[in-house]
């Protein structure tokens, strides 16, 4: 399915998507990124129907602590 140019307007980018990634582990949401077939760079979407998920709680970005926690 394409994206639509009004929903791309509205999304924020991101150039790479590692700093999509990021964003996501922030938000508190269940998100993914996706690279939009418009702009060719990423955005965030809700939507799962058919796609992989990415593992956000146990990966942190460089410098940041992971959510696990050891005994």
């Amino acid at each position: 399915m394409k994206t639509r140019a009004s929903v791309c307007a509205r999304k924020q980018r991101f150039a790479a998507e590692e700093d999509a990634l990021a964003a996501a582990r922030h938000s508190g949401m269940d998100l993914r990124p996706y690279r939009c077939d418009r702009c060719h760079q990423y955005h965030l979407t809700s939507r799962t129907k058919g796609k992989r998920r990415p593992i956000l709680l146990d990966r942190a970005a460089p410098g940041e602590e992971s959510c696990a926690h050891e005994p």
